[in-house]
């Protein structure tokens, strides 16, 4: 294996350069990104950059130095349009041909829309450092009246940084209960109410109906025809799986890129990690997306042994961890809560808003949740082990990708 191709410059594809390099690898790396950035931190975007305290420079995630010595050829503002694995091309939206002995899958997400609302001024989602500056320049401009559509992590974090800047915020979310799919229902209305706690409208279990306005965006009507007036729209719905561009390739998608535990796809010498690779998990059992910072750093080190020695790495069993920083308050969550999973509160109290609750499941520790209580939560964290039927359903799950049904239940939360 002479040339790898890693689609994608984010976390996720800088950390599997690293990873390539750590485990030997000396031959060439082309990286092809289609922002026009090297790799950068996407935390901060909803949170210190949005707020102005934090410049461009600060989120850079490696240096020229490290750069020089990975020896990694950049192609950035470029997009993949095509993969042909038989001539082992990957064809980008200018017209450019790439050829490579290996080809890695990290494309990420993008943002879900509300339709009709493209062109219309005002109307911004959150993804990358382009959406982040535009987003910035509106809520820096004076403007007063924020409508967020979306009470999860992505959109809570927006919520705060625009209230912190003495906007007027009202949150938008569908569902009856905010961050129940991630928390369950009892944490998810506990974490929630952060947005209460400090004036911030929250409306729940009401749908967007439309946004009003000819070329600026006026206005939010609700399903039940109420009318939110709004200068500044912020659409936090999700995310969906960059992987348009694999259409015809031979390369197994249903929700993300298909892949085996080692992160190997249904091609040969393809691999795929980040938020974009629906793998299963040996800590949860199950397949999934797991849109976490942490995971984008470490399952690189599991696909580049894979891609090297040709044979599928195991990956280790820890448990997915996240975090989300909201109205001076860190929400940590640790493992997987799945419905029916009972938190049991070990520290603190909940209406101080600092606690840690573990979650349990038949007498197995499944979980921990912990606010504004950093020490105890790592300390927690590190007992966590998967549920005996977790390690059972991974182990059936080693026999190659292509045979694997997906379970179609993603992890998303930030980035990363």
């Amino acid at each position: 294996m002479k040339s790898i191709a890693v689609v994608g410059a984010s976390l996720a594809g800088l950390s599997m350069v690293r990873a390539l390099r750590e485990e030997g690898y000396d031959g060439s790396i082309t990286v092809v990104g289609e922002e026009r950035h090297q790799p950068y931190d996407r935390p901060p975007l909803s949170k210190g950059f949005l707020k102005g305290d934090l410049d461009a420079d600060a989120l850079a995630l490696g240096s020229p130095d490290e750069y020089a010595d990975l020896a990694v050829r950049w192609l950035l503002g470029r997009r993949a349009a095509r993969l042909d694995p038989a001539t082992r091309t990957l064809a980008l939206a200018d017209g450019r041909e790439l050829r490579a002995d290996a080809v890695v899958v990290a494309t990420g997400a993008v943002p879900r829309t509300i339709p009709g609302t493209e062109g219309l001024a005002g109307v911004h989602t959150l993804r990358t450092l382009d959406d982040a500056v535009a987003l910035r320049g509106a809520l820096l401009s004076g403007l007063p009246r924020v409508v967020v559509i979306g009470a999860g992590f992505i959109g809570a974090e927006v919520a705060s940084t625009a209230h912190a800047l003495g906007l007027e915020v009202t949150v938008v979310e569908a569902a009856e209960v905010p961050l129940e799919r991630a928390l369950g229902r009892e944490m998810g209305l506990v974490c929630s109410s952060l947005h209460t706690d400090h004036g911030v409208r929250l409306l729940c279990g009401i749908a967007v109906a439309s946004l009003t306005g000819e070329r600026r965006v006026t206005g939010v009507r609700l399903a039940d025809g109420r009318l939110l007036p709004a200068d500044v729209v912020v659409v936090g719905v999700g995310v969906r799986p960059a992987t348009d561009w694999l259409a015809g390739s031979g390369v197994l998608v249903d929700d993300g890129v298909v892949c085996d535990a080692g992160c190997a796809t249904s091609v040969p010498g393809v691999v795929a990690v980040g938020d974009v690779a629906h793998c299963p998990n040996p800590f949860t059992g199950q397949h999934a997306r797991i849109e976490h910072w942490t995971n984008a750093t470490e399952q690189p080190r599991t696909a580049a042994r894979t891609l090297l020695s040709r044979t599928p790495a195991a990956p280790p069993a820890r448990p997915p961890y996240f975090w989300s920083d909201q109205y001076q308050a860190r929400i940590q969550l640790a493992g997987h809560v799945a419905p029916g999973d009972a938190p049991q509160l070990v520290e603190g109290d909940l209406d101080s808003r600092s606690f840690v609750a573990v979650y349990r499941r038949d007498g197995h520790d499944v979980a921990v949740l912990a606010v504004n209580q950093p020490k105890i939560f790592n300390r927690l964290r590190r007992t966590l082990t998967p549920f005996p039927t977790a390690v059972a359903t991974t182990a059936s799950l080693q026999c190659g990708c292509r045979f694997w049904p997906p379970s179609h239940q993603g992890v998303s939360h930030w980035p990363r």
